[in-house]
């Protein structure tokens, strides 16, 4: 009886080693599945203030509109050659809005064609531009430029009450552009455009 007892345990080992290795082969086949997808990149999370606005009044240029609480204005590097030119500052965001003003005289069209060069520049790093034609409850004429991809300006835009006063505007960031990251503040910045141009007044002729 002896040697058929040693028999069978041999065969119980070489079944149970089989096993053992079946199992590791699956679980090395499984491991190097070629469908699998590393995470996405993340970004740090932004956290927004509240909006808020006053009216600021700019009564040497004779133009106001609603700022945001966050922003601060200040004078274009050469105030005393463009006293109406000015910084709508973001230090939040390390942002900002250049803000330049333009007398008008019988020059409407050349202004709006110069405004559209300006933005159309960014077109080698751009993917896309959109163009967003606005009319205000205080009669001004106004457009946006929404500017994706890898451009320096974002968001470019003019408003006008076509006869007397022309105002251009650009938002930058301090930063290397990095419109995946920078897309939520973008965002934001682009209402508080929204609400300036359609607060905007012009309060005397130039």
């Amino acid at each position: 009886m002896y040697p058929n007892r040693t028999k069978i345990n041999y065969n119980r080992f070489f079944i149970i080693l089989a096993v053992v290795i079946s199992f590791f082969s699956l679980s090395l086949f499984y491991g190097c599945d070629a469908s699998y997808t590393p995470r996405p990149k993340g970004y740090f999370r932004i956290d927004l203030p509240e909006k808020k606005y006053s009216v600021y009044s700019e009564k040497n240029c004779g133009y106001s509109f609603d700022l945001p609480v966050y922003a601060k204005v200040e004078s274009y590097n050469d105030s005393l050659a463009k006293p109406c030119w000015k910084y709508i500052r973001f230090p939040e965001f390390n942002g900002e809005v250049f803000l330049s003003y333009m007398p008008v005289n019988n020059n409407t069209a050349e202004l709006i064609e110069k405004s559209r060069e300006l933005a159309y520049k960014h077109t080698v790093k751009a993917e896309s531009i959109d163009e967003t034609l606005i009319e205000t409850s205080n009669g001004l004429h106004a457009m946006i430029y929404d500017i994706g991809g890898n451009a320096a300006s974002s968001v470019q835009f003019y408003a006008t009450d076509s006869t007397h006063n022309f105002i251009r505007g650009a938002l930058y960031f301090n930063v290397a552009p990095q419109p995946d990251s920078l897309a939520p503040v973008i965002q934001f910045l682009h209402k508080d455009i929204e609400k300036m141009i359609a607060s905007m007044k012009f309060n005397s002729k130039q």
